[in-house]
C-alpha cells in the first residue's frame, strides 16, 4: 500500500490542524478504494466533517493559496489536494448539471457516501488513526470483486454512472451484481452529451488493459444498442469462418481491440486514442458489404463504406483533434485502408515505392500497421501475420512511417522562376509532386527543371 504524503506532509498537517479545530479530516474516493486493491494513485479527494465551510477555508489558508471551486460546492483546492466539506445532492432536472447540492458539515459518513456511485468508491480512510470508514461494504466487494450500488434511488440520479460500471468492470476486471445490472438496463441515457460519454469510453480503452469487458458488458447492459448503433450493427454479422474462426464481427472488432490495448504503451496519448478508436472503428462498414457471393461470405469494399459509419460513431463521442493532432483524420485513413498492410507486404510482385509514398497521405502507417497487426491477430487460428511488419520495414526505408515526403518543388521556387500566381500553379506543383512521389524525380534540381518545363508548356511565364 502507498501513503497519500510522506509523514509530516501538507496532508497531514492538514489533517491535524482540522482535528484541532474539532474535525475530522479523511480521504474519500478512488485513492482509497486504489490503496486497498495495491494499486498506485496520484490524486487525493478529502472531506471534512465537522467544520464549517468558512471556517474551513482559514484553517487551508495556513498551508497556502487556497481556490475555491464554486461555493455552493464548497471545493477548495489546496497543495494539490481537493478539500470539501461533505455534501448532498438532489436531482431537480434532467443531465449531469440537473442538481442541488447542499454541503453540510453535520453529515455522517454514511449519509455522506450515500452520493457515492459504488460501494467501493465509498470508503474512507483516517490516516491519523489508520482507520477504514465503509458504511456500504465496499472492502467485501473489492474482496468479492464486484461492483454493486450504494443506493438505488441516488445511483439513478446520473445516468453516467452505467458508463461508469463499463470502465470499471473492464479496469478491475470486476462482475456486476444482477440488481446493479437491472438498475442500469432501466436508467435512460438521453441525457448525456458527447463529452460525458467521451470520458468513461477513454477511460475504458486506455486504463483497462481487457477493454473489451467493458464492451461486452455495454453489450449486455443495452448501451451498445441505444448509444453506438454502428458497432451494434457488428452483432451477428457473419463472416467467413476460413479467415474468421472466432464467429461475427462483434466478436472479431472485441478481439482487435484488446490486441490493440497491447500495443499503445510506447505512444504519446493522441497517438493511443488514434489506434484504440482505429480498431474499434475498423469493421464498421462490414454490416453494409457483407454478402454470400460464390458459397463464401464476403464482405467487398468495407473499408471504403466504413468511413461514413466511423464518421458517425467519432461525431458521437466529439472527437476531432487532441494536444493539436488530428485523431480523427488518423481513425479515418486506418478505416480506410486497414486491409493495406497485409496486402502490400505480401505482393508479389512487391508494391511500388510511389504506393507508399501515398498512402502516407492518408495515414500514419506505423499507427496502420499496429490496427492492421492487431486486425490479423483478433481472428484467432493462428494465422501468419507476418506481412504488416514487412509493410512498417518498408514504410520505414522509405522514411515515410510517419508523413509522406515533403515536396522538393514548393510555390515559392515557382514565384522564383516568375511563374504567375493562380491556380495553375497549383497544378505545376501537384505534377511535379506525383513525380516525386512516384520516384522519378529525386532532387531539387530534377524537380525545379521539370517545373521550368511544364510552366513553359502550359505558358505561365
Amino acid at each position: 500500500m502507498t501513503d497519500p504524503l510522506p509523514e509530516g506532509g501538507s496532508y497531514l498537517r492538514i489533517a491535524q490542524a482540522v482535528r484541532d479545530a474539532g474535525g475530522r479530516a479523511v480521504v474519500v474516493g478512488g485513492w482509497v478504494r486504489d490503496r486497498l486493491m495495491g494499486h498506485p494513485s496520484k490524486d487525493i479527494d478529502v472531506e471534512v466533517f465537522g467544520v464549517a465551510a468558512d471556517r474551513l477555508k482559514e484553517l487551508l489558508a495556513a498551508f497556502g493559496s487556497v481556490n475555491t471551486v464554486g461555493e455552493s460546492f464548497t471545493v477548495y483546492k489546496i497543495a494539490g489536494l481537493d478539500v470539501s466539506i461533505p455534501r448532498t445532492e438532489s436531482k431537480s432536472g434532467r443531465g449531469h448539471k440537473g442538481f442541488a447540492v447542499k454541503g453540510d458539515p453535520a453529515l455522517s459518513f454514511e449519509e455522506a457516501a450515500r452520493r457515492r456511485d459504488f460501494t467501493i468508491n465509498a470508503i474512507s480512510w483516517d490516516p491519523l488513526t489508520e482507520e477504514y470508514i465503509d458504511p456500504f461494504d465496499g472492502r467485501s466487494d473489492l474482496n468479492r470483486r464486484v461492483l454493486r450500488a450504494v443506493d438505488h434511488r441516488t445511483f439513478a440520479d446520473d445516468s453516467l454512472r452505467v458508463l461508469r460500471a463499463l470502465q470499471f468492470a473492464a479496469r478491475f476486471e470486476f462482475s456486476v451484481d444482477a440488481g446493479t445490472k437491472a438498475l442500469c438496463r432501466s436508467l435512460p441515457l438521453d441525457d448525456l452529451p458527447a463529452e460525458r460519454i467521451w470520458g468513461e469510453i477513454e477511460k475504458l480503452l486506455l486504463r483497462a488493459r481487457r477493454p473489451s469487458i467493458g464492451f461486452a458488458l455495454a453489450l449486455e447492459l443495452g448501451v451498445i444498442e441505444r448509444l453506438f448503433p454502428e458497432l451494434d450493427a457488428l452483432v451477428g454479422c457473419p463472416q467467413e469462418p476460413e479467415w474468421h474462426p472466432e464467429g461475427d464481427v462483434w466478436v472479431h472488432t472485441l478481439l482487435v481491440i484488446d490486441e490493440a490495448r497491447t500495443r499503445i504503451d510506447d505512444l504519446d496519448y493522441p497517438k493511443q486514442v488514434a489506434v484504440m478508436l482505429g480498431a474499434v472503428c475498423h469493421d464498421l462498414g462490414k454490416p453494409a458489404t457483407t454478402a454470400l457471393l460464390d458459397g463464401r461470405i464476403r464482405s467487398l469494399e468495407h473499408e471504403e463504406q466504413g468511413v461514413a459509419p466511423a464518421n458517425a460513431l467519432l461525431d458521437r463521442l466529439n472527437v476531432h483533434s487532441m494536444q493539436g493532432y488530428d485523431v480523427r483524420h488518423e481513425v479515418i485513413g486506418m478505416v480506410a485502408n486497414h486491409l493495406k498492410p497485409g496486402m502490400f507486404g505480401k505482393a508479389n510482385p512487391p508494391v511500388g515505392d510511389g504506393a507508399y509514398r501515398r498512402l502516407a497521405q492518408k495515414v500514419d502507417l506505423e499507427l496502420l500497421a499496429r490496427v492492421a497487426r492487431s486486425d490479423c491477430e483478433g481472428r484467432g487460428g493462428g494465422f501468419d501475420c507476418s506481412a504488416m511488419d514487412a509493410f512498417l520495414e518498408r514504410a520505414r526505408t522509405l522514411g515515410v512511417e510517419h508523413a509522406p515526403p515533403d515536396p522538393l518543388v514548393k510555390g515559392r521556387h515557382l514565384l522564383e522562376l516568375g511563374v504567375r500566381p493562380g491556380p495553375a500553379m497549383g497544378e505545376v506543383l501537384r505534377q511535379v509532386y506525383e513525380r516525386q512521389l512516384d520516384g522519378t524525380v529525386t532532387d531539387v534540381d530534377t524537380a525545379l527543371a521539370l517545373a521550368r518545363e511544364i510552366a513553359r508548356e502550359r505558358q505561365l511565364y
